[in-house]
């Protein structure tokens, strides 16, 4: 057999690879969480719409929720302010907050501008938009980091009446308090809130880490595999901090509230979520409920 043919054969194989990961999750709502530093970079970003409209092509039921946090932090540096985090969130005062509803709209058109540009009906909405976002103000340890929500009730119908039309929903991390006020929402939050709203079977955080590590010094310890019950162990251990201590706990509560299976992949790999999604190594960290197994075998 020549190579050429050879080189056919191969992608068949992968084809078939990915034929029971295509039966299990078709018509099934996958939530994927766009952020970190493969925002910045515009084929990788092309690279992520990509594997997200063609997930949607198999029969998946794709809603992207992005935030926008290394843009914001670069236009709040432009204007002078100083970019301050407490346990991973953003300290946003009122200027900040203006910034960031301006960055994240951008955000937002472009990611679905890059979808359309792929021949897939896509809407863009923030979560203020049909009420989507519920939140109260939020407090770390007491402390008042200004214009912060954490989200308290989330209402899907905007997104399952996308879906029902067929259009790719992108969601920016914007929510309202009962007196109608915007907060911006930890995207990780509200990713997760939506995944429980909408029953997701599945929940994907591209960020800018290889996953979850016991050691973040020592790329040796990453953690390919790990239930609720080890993620909390590692909370409570002190392994996890910055901006993974609220995306952790957020996966925690999102397992406990119906979501099946979480995974934390390194957006900086191209087509890092085809890989982990229909493939038999995956990449990344799997986070599971006590009835799933990480792959299917057919």
């Amino acid at each position: 057999m020549d190579k050429s043919m050879q080189k056919y054969l191969d992608k068949a194989e992968v084809l078939i690879e990915a034929l029971p990961y295509i039966q299990r999750f078709n018509r099934k709502i996958i939530v994927v969480k766009y952020g970190g530093s493969a925002m910045l970079d515009e084929e990788q970003e092309k690279r992520v719409i990509q594997d997200v409209v063609l997930l949607k092509l198999c029969g998946f039921k794709p809603i992207i929720v992005h935030g926008g946090g290394k843009e914001i932090s670069k236009w709040v540096d432009k204007v002078g302010k100083e970019t301050k985090f407490v346990n991973g969130l953003r300290v946003t005062d009122e200027e900040t907050m203006e910034i960031a509803e301006m960055v994240l709209s951008k955000v937002n058109k472009k990611l679905v501008q890059l979808v359309e540009e792929l021949g897939i009906k896509s809407i863009g909405v923030s979560g203020i938009d049909g009420g989507l976002l519920k939140v109260t103000k939020k407090y770390v340890d007491g402390e008042d980091i200004g214009y912060v929500g954490s989200v308290c009730d989330v209402e899907p119908k905007i997104l399952f009446d996308l879906l029902e039309k067929d259009f790719l929903p992108v969601v920016c991390s914007v929510g309202l308090d009962n007196d109608f006020q915007a907060y911006n929402v930890n995207a990780d939050e509200a990713a997760c809130a939506i995944a429980k709203a909408v029953k997701a079977e599945k929940l994907a955080f591209l960020t800018d880490i290889e996953g979850v590590y016991k050691d973040p010094k020592d790329p040796a310890t990453l953690i390919p595999e790990l239930s609720a019950e080890d993620a909390i162990r590692l909370i409570n251990d002190g392994y996890i901090e910055g901006g993974m201590l609220p995306k952790l706990r957020s996966c925690i509560d999102a397992l406990e509230n119906g979501v099946s299976r979480i995974h934390i992949l390194d957006g900086r790999i191209p087509h890092c979520l085809l890989l982990e999604i229909f493939t038999n190594k995956g990449i990344g960290t799997a986070i599971l409920n006590d009835k799933e197994c990480r792959y299917y075998h057919g």
